[in-house]
Order: C-alpha cells, then sequence, then structure tokens
C-alpha cells in the first residue's frame, strides 16, 4: 500500500505493502503509480529469473522511461541497437523510441523502472496479469495503448537477439 504523508508529500511504500503481480519467471511489484506522486512518475520493480523476457518491443509518446539495474544482467533494446547493462548501471529511454527488455541468457535481472512524468500504469500490468491467466487475449492491450502510453513496435532486431 502506499502511503503519502499529507504534511510534506512523502510518498513511502514498505517493501512488504507493495503489490505483486506474477512469480517466477516474471515478477513485478507495483511500487509507486501516477495518483501517489501528483503526476510526477509511476514506478515498478521488475524481477526476471533465467534470460526470461520482460517487455516487447514498444515506446512511450510521453514518457522517459529509465531502468537502473539493481541486479543481474539485462538486455535491453534501444531503437537500433540491443545493449547489455549489468548491476549498477543506468539506462534512460527518451519518449518516442523503441525499446524492450529480458534478462541475458542464463541471467537473472532486478530492475527499478521509473516512467516520467507518470501514468497510471498499475492497471495495465493487471491486465498483463489477465493475459497470462487466459482470462484476456494479448490482442486486448491494442485497445489500451493510449490509455496506457504504450504503444507496441516490430523490432527486427530484438527479434534476433532473442533468438541467438
Amino acid at each position: 500500500m502506499t502511503h503519502i504523508d499529507s504534511s510534506n508529500g512523502v510518498v513511502l511504500v514498505r517493501a512488504a505493502d507493495a503489490e505483486v503481480i506474477g512469480s517466477s519467471p516474471q515478477t513485478v511489484r507495483l511500487l509507486a503509480d501516477s495518483s501517489a506522486t501528483g503526476g510526477k512518475l509511476s514506478t515498478q520493480r521488475v524481477t526476471l529469473a533465467d534470460g526470461a523476457d520482460g517487455a516487447s518491443p514498444h515506446h512511450h509518446a510521453g514518457s522517459a522511461e529509465l531502468f537502473y539495474v539493481l541486479g543481474g544482467s539485462v538486455l535491453l533494446l534501444a531503437g537500433a541497437e540491443v545493449i547489455t547493462a549489468g548491476q549498477g548501471d543506468l539506462a534512460v529511454v527518451p519518449p518516442g523510441l523503441t525499446h524492450a527488455f529480458a534478462a541475458a541468457r542464463s541471467a537473472d535481472a532486478d530492475l527499478l523502472i521509473v516512467i516520467t512524468p507518470g501514468v497510471q500504469r498499475f492497471e495495465y500490468f493487471r491486465h498483463l496479469a489477465r493475459i497470462a491467466s487466459g482470462e484476456l487475449p494479448r490482442e486486448s492491450l491494442l485497445e489500451v495503448q493510449e490509455r496506457y502510453d504504450t504503444f507496441f513496435d516490430d523490432s527486427p532486431v530484438w527479434r534476433r537477439a532473442r533468438v541467438s
């Protein structure tokens, strides 16, 4: 649960109170949504096990996305380039640039992801969980791209990187 101190605007999310979506090999901890931060940012922690996919190629029209690698090794698509980032590395993807991420082959990855300005995205992750459980078809994401500022892209570079 997100706690907002009304006297000074501090947003505090206790680890035990964060909503957890999914389980290994992909776990998302919902930390602070845009409504909790006055629209400044939204953030989640994503843990990927053993080379698991994180997000398929997409872009955000109005938000930048920051990836901070808390542990492990992650592959990041940034436009037409695939880069590897390790513990302590930071990448910031500007609005409009196609990007994706996954744990590197045979590696785990633990990421703090921040989107700014914030977008109400917690329901997006719940939507993804409903797709994973079979409640909704994958195509249902196309109907909510604008709502979550997440527009799906094709990337032959990413496809090649993920099969090699």
